[in-house]
């Protein structure tokens, strides 16, 4: 919650990633890259003409999420505990030229006031996933969102952060959800406006989750500010861009280097021509990332 209201550790550097807008939602993105962990994003949204309680049974939809988001090819409901309110899944993700992803994750959604939404998910391993050779599972994946109406606005929004080591190379990951990220977050505000538009009862996995949902402890909502007002994608960008111009220590590469990375660059142009999808991009920027790395020695 100290992390979603954006009380963040002042000593991980946080670089804005993307700030988009058209007439449905804002979007904006800032990563960060810890030492000791995979990259962390923090996110926010704001859908127009959207309530929350329609968000967050478009979010808890896994059965409908299957026939929007082309990447999930499969999802079981592996157990679900009425005692704590906690649900564990099974979903397997297929990106281009990548081995299939497993994802085994418990999760659970907490009701705060104002009809403001909690849900926090998390790796973990069950009997009746056991892992297996033709995918490549998820080590570590913590995300965490809260939904919450816009004051004033016939609009809601999302902030979210997310952190997952799903086995790629740094640079390949940024660049992927850079380059990515607003084409699938459109896709997802399409696919939204169906769902509430078509939305006359609720799925199985939606009810379930809804069912199970549980009050936010009054001692850790009382700890946040009412005061503090939606966070727009502006306040995420501004603070970004100040730590951005913070100085930086560079390092003149190399002549080898630069040959060699100019050589791969342009050979890589030329074989992507006329494909601009986002597989051939990662696979130039994985081909750049392997072939430019320097001395082990060096840090840069």
């Amino acid at each position: 919650m100290e992390v979603l209201d954006e009380n963040l550790n002042q000593n991980h550097k946080w670089e804005s990633v993307i700030d988009k807008t058209n007439n449905h939602l804002c979007y904006n993105a800032k990563c960060s890259n810890p030492k000791n962990g995979p990259l962390r994003y923090l996110s926010a949204t704001v859908f127009n003409d959207i309530s929350a309680e329609m968000l967050r049974n478009f979010y808890m939809d896994n059965d409908y999420r299957k026939q929007w988001d082309k990447t999930v090819v499969e999802h079981n409901q592996l157990q679900v505990d009425e005692s704590d309110g906690s649900e564990v899944g099974q979903t397997v993700k297929k990106f281009p030229l990548l081995k299939p992803r497993e994802y085994v994750l418990t999760w659970k959604l907490w009701e705060g006031r104002d009809k403001t939404f909690y849900c926090y998910m998390k790796e973990c391993e069950h009997p009746l996933a056991p892992r297996q050779r033709k995918y490549v599972r998820v080590e570590i994946f913590r995300s965490g969102w809260r939904i919450r109406k816009v004051p004033g606005r016939n609009a809601c929004e999302i902030t979210m952060f997310h952190q997952e080591d799903a086995g790629l190379n740094v640079e390949m990951a940024k660049l992927a959800f850079s380059k990515g990220i607003w084409s699938y977050v459109c896709k997802m505000d399409n696919a939204l406006r169906r769902y509430s538009a078509a939305s006359c009862h609720l799925s199985s996995s939606v009810t379930t989750s809804v069912n199970l949902m549980q009050k936010v402890p009054a001692c850790l909502e009382s700890s946040t500010s009412d005061d503090v007002s939606p966070a727009h994608p502006t306040m995420i960008h501004d603070q970004a861009t100040q730590e951005s111009q913070m100085p930086a220590i560079s390092r003149r590469p190399s002549r080898k280097l630069v040959t060699n990375s100019l050589l791969l660059l342009g050979g890589a142009v030329l074989l992507s021509r006329g494909h601009s999808s986002l597989g051939a991009k990662v696979v130039m920027a994985y081909i750049v990332t392997k072939f430019s790395k320097r001395d082990p020695k060096s840090n840069q």
